[in-house]
Protein backbone atom coordinates (compact mmCIF):
# COMPACT_ATOMS: atom_id res chain seq x y z
CA UNK A 1 0.00 0.00 0.00
CA UNK A 2 1.38 3.62 -1.13
CA UNK A 3 0.60 6.11 1.78
CA UNK A 4 -1.17 9.44 0.61
CA UNK A 5 -1.15 12.83 1.63
CA UNK A 6 -4.59 12.69 3.43
CA UNK A 7 -2.15 9.87 5.55
CA UNK A 8 0.59 11.84 5.82
CA UNK A 9 -2.27 14.83 6.94
CA UNK A 10 -3.52 12.46 9.58
CA UNK A 11 -0.71 11.69 10.98
CA UNK A 12 0.40 14.91 11.76
CA UNK A 13 -2.81 16.01 13.31
CA UNK A 14 -2.60 12.48 15.79
CA UNK A 15 1.18 13.58 16.46
CA UNK A 16 0.19 17.73 17.32
CA UNK A 17 -3.07 16.33 19.65
CA UNK A 18 -1.20 13.63 20.98
CA UNK A 19 -0.97 15.21 24.84
CA UNK A 20 -0.20 13.40 28.18
CA UNK A 21 -3.36 13.56 29.74
CA UNK A 22 -4.13 13.99 33.32
CA UNK A 23 -7.88 14.92 33.38
CA UNK A 24 -10.21 12.46 32.62
CA UNK A 25 -13.80 11.94 32.29
CA UNK A 26 -15.26 9.19 34.17
CA UNK A 27 -17.04 7.58 31.35
CA UNK A 28 -16.18 3.66 31.04
CA UNK A 29 -14.05 2.48 27.29
CA UNK A 30 -16.26 0.33 25.18
CA UNK A 31 -14.49 -2.95 25.07
CA UNK A 32 -13.94 -2.60 21.33
CA UNK A 33 -11.53 0.47 22.15
CA UNK A 34 -9.54 -1.70 24.57
CA UNK A 35 -9.34 -4.84 21.97
CA UNK A 36 -8.23 -2.17 19.31
CA UNK A 37 -5.78 -0.51 22.12
CA UNK A 38 -4.18 -4.76 22.72
CA UNK A 39 -3.96 -5.16 19.15
CA UNK A 40 -2.20 -1.72 18.15
CA UNK A 41 1.09 -2.86 20.54
CA UNK A 42 1.08 -6.14 18.48
CA UNK A 43 2.69 -3.94 15.52
CA UNK A 44 5.09 -2.32 17.70
CA UNK A 45 8.99 -3.04 16.76
CA UNK A 46 11.10 -4.59 19.03
CA UNK A 47 14.58 -5.67 19.26
CA UNK A 48 14.99 -9.20 17.53
CA UNK A 49 11.18 -9.18 17.42
CA UNK A 50 11.56 -10.32 21.23
CA UNK A 51 8.71 -8.30 21.88
CA UNK A 52 9.40 -8.30 25.71
CA UNK A 53 5.99 -5.89 27.02
CA UNK A 54 3.79 -7.26 29.38
CA UNK A 55 0.52 -5.97 30.43
CA UNK A 56 -1.61 -5.92 33.48
CA UNK A 57 -4.71 -3.89 33.78
CA UNK A 58 -5.07 -2.68 37.32
CA UNK A 59 -8.79 -2.82 37.59
CA UNK A 60 -9.37 -3.81 41.82
CA UNK A 61 -9.81 -0.96 43.62
CA UNK A 62 -7.35 -2.30 46.14
CA UNK A 63 -4.60 -2.26 43.64
CA UNK A 64 -5.87 0.89 42.81
CA UNK A 65 -5.65 2.10 46.07
CA UNK A 66 -2.35 1.15 46.55
CA UNK A 67 -0.91 2.48 43.60
CA UNK A 68 -2.76 6.05 44.46
CA UNK A 69 -0.67 5.60 47.79
CA UNK A 70 2.79 5.18 46.35
CA UNK A 71 2.14 8.40 43.79
CA UNK A 72 0.90 10.38 46.61
CA UNK A 73 4.14 8.94 48.58
CA UNK A 74 6.33 9.51 45.77
CA UNK A 75 5.42 12.82 45.07
CA UNK A 76 5.84 14.14 48.74
CA UNK A 77 9.61 13.29 48.19
CA UNK A 78 9.67 14.96 44.56
CA UNK A 79 8.61 18.08 45.63
CA UNK A 80 10.92 18.14 48.77
CA UNK A 81 13.64 18.74 45.93
CA UNK A 82 12.67 22.31 44.64
CA UNK A 83 13.26 25.50 46.15
CA UNK A 84 10.22 27.24 48.31
CA UNK A 85 9.17 28.79 44.96
CA UNK A 86 9.33 26.19 42.48
CA UNK A 87 7.71 23.55 45.04
CA UNK A 88 4.42 25.48 45.20
CA UNK A 89 4.08 25.73 41.47
CA UNK A 90 4.64 21.81 41.70
CA UNK A 91 2.40 20.96 44.25
CA UNK A 92 -0.16 23.26 42.24
CA UNK A 93 0.47 20.64 39.07
CA UNK A 94 -2.20 17.64 38.56
CA UNK A 95 0.44 14.87 37.95
CA UNK A 96 -1.77 12.45 37.65
CA UNK A 97 -5.04 10.77 36.57
CA UNK A 98 -5.42 7.83 39.16
CA UNK A 99 -8.61 8.78 40.68
CA UNK A 100 -10.78 9.13 37.48
CA UNK A 101 -9.12 7.34 34.78
CA UNK A 102 -11.21 3.73 33.91
CA UNK A 103 -8.90 2.54 32.20
CA UNK A 104 -5.02 1.60 34.20
CA UNK A 105 -2.40 -0.26 32.76
CA UNK A 106 0.90 -0.81 33.85
CA UNK A 107 3.24 -1.91 31.14
CA UNK A 108 6.68 -3.90 32.30
CA UNK A 109 9.60 -5.40 30.19
CA UNK A 110 10.21 -8.98 30.89
CA UNK A 111 14.03 -9.06 31.08
CA UNK A 112 14.29 -12.64 30.91
CA UNK A 113 12.57 -12.58 27.47
CA UNK A 114 14.01 -15.60 25.34
CA UNK A 115 11.99 -14.60 22.06
CA UNK A 116 14.39 -13.08 19.92
CA UNK A 117 16.93 -15.36 21.09
CA UNK A 118 19.08 -12.58 21.89
CA UNK A 119 19.58 -10.67 18.36
CA UNK A 120 20.96 -6.96 18.61
CA UNK A 121 20.92 -5.91 22.44
CA UNK A 122 23.73 -7.79 23.00
CA UNK A 123 25.72 -4.92 23.44
CA UNK A 124 22.64 -2.41 24.44
CA UNK A 125 20.22 -4.76 26.54
CA UNK A 126 18.54 -1.83 27.22
CA UNK A 127 16.89 -2.36 23.65
CA UNK A 128 14.22 -4.62 25.71
CA UNK A 129 13.24 -1.20 27.46
CA UNK A 130 13.32 1.15 24.67
CA UNK A 131 11.07 -1.88 22.74
CA UNK A 132 8.54 -1.73 25.21
CA UNK A 133 8.44 2.35 25.01
CA UNK A 134 7.91 2.03 21.35
CA UNK A 135 5.06 -0.49 22.39
CA UNK A 136 3.37 2.32 24.46
CA UNK A 137 3.67 5.05 22.12
CA UNK A 138 2.27 2.57 19.38
CA UNK A 139 -0.56 2.21 21.62
CA UNK A 140 -0.82 5.99 22.65
CA UNK A 141 -1.22 7.25 19.08
CA UNK A 142 -4.03 4.38 18.42
CA UNK A 143 -5.82 5.73 21.48
CA UNK A 144 -5.62 9.62 19.91
CA UNK A 145 -6.45 8.17 16.76
CA UNK A 146 -10.06 6.96 18.75
CA UNK A 147 -10.25 10.57 20.69
CA UNK A 148 -8.72 8.63 23.92
CA UNK A 149 -6.41 10.59 25.99
CA UNK A 150 -3.28 8.80 27.84
CA UNK A 151 -1.45 9.80 30.48
CA UNK A 152 2.38 8.56 31.49
CA UNK A 153 2.46 8.05 35.50
CA UNK A 154 6.06 8.11 36.17
CA UNK A 155 6.38 9.51 39.66
CA UNK A 156 5.97 6.06 41.43
CA UNK A 157 8.09 3.43 43.10
CA UNK A 158 8.62 0.71 40.65
CA UNK A 159 9.37 -1.85 42.98
CA UNK A 160 5.93 -1.15 45.10
CA UNK A 161 4.01 -1.53 42.31
CA UNK A 162 5.67 -5.00 41.30
CA UNK A 163 4.64 -5.93 44.79
CA UNK A 164 1.47 -4.85 44.91
CA UNK A 165 0.90 -6.46 41.19
CA UNK A 166 3.16 -9.54 42.23
CA UNK A 167 4.99 -9.43 39.23
CA UNK A 168 7.82 -11.50 38.34
CA UNK A 169 11.54 -10.28 39.83
CA UNK A 170 12.39 -10.75 36.04
CA UNK A 171 9.97 -7.65 35.11
CA UNK A 172 10.71 -3.97 35.15
CA UNK A 173 8.07 -1.63 34.93
CA UNK A 174 8.77 0.82 32.26
CA UNK A 175 5.02 2.48 31.79
CA UNK A 176 2.06 3.17 33.95
CA UNK A 177 -0.86 4.56 32.29
CA UNK A 178 -4.22 6.28 32.83
CA UNK A 179 -6.33 5.98 29.84
CA UNK A 180 -9.68 7.17 29.15
CA UNK A 181 -11.70 9.90 27.39
CA UNK A 182 -10.01 13.90 27.68
CA UNK A 183 -11.92 15.85 30.26
CA UNK A 184 -10.72 19.04 28.15
CA UNK A 185 -8.81 18.72 24.44
CA UNK A 186 -5.94 21.01 23.66
CA UNK A 187 -2.84 20.57 21.37
CA UNK A 188 -0.14 22.54 24.18
CA UNK A 189 1.23 20.90 26.50
CA UNK A 190 -0.10 20.71 29.75
CA UNK A 191 3.16 21.79 31.58
CA UNK A 192 3.57 24.83 28.60
CA UNK A 193 0.41 25.80 29.84
CA UNK A 194 0.58 25.94 33.30
CA UNK A 195 4.24 27.73 33.02
CA UNK A 196 6.25 25.03 34.12
CA UNK A 197 8.44 24.14 31.02
CA UNK A 198 7.76 25.37 27.36
CA UNK A 199 7.67 23.34 24.27
CA UNK A 200 11.13 22.90 22.85
CA UNK A 201 12.60 22.34 19.19
CA UNK A 202 14.33 19.31 18.79
CA UNK A 203 17.86 19.35 19.20
CA UNK A 204 19.48 18.23 15.78
CA UNK A 205 22.66 17.93 14.47
CA UNK A 206 25.00 17.14 11.76
CA UNK A 207 27.94 16.28 12.05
Amino acid sequence: MKLTQPHRDALADILQWRRDVRHFRPDQLPDRIRDTLQKSMDFAPSVGNARPWRVIEVASQNARKAIIANFESANADAADIYTPDRRENYVALKLAGLQEAPLQLAVFTDLAVEAGHGLGRQSMPEMLQYSTVTAIHTLWLTARAENIGVGWVSILDPAVVCDVLAVPDTWMLTGYLCIGYAAEEDDTPLLDRNGWQANSATRWERR
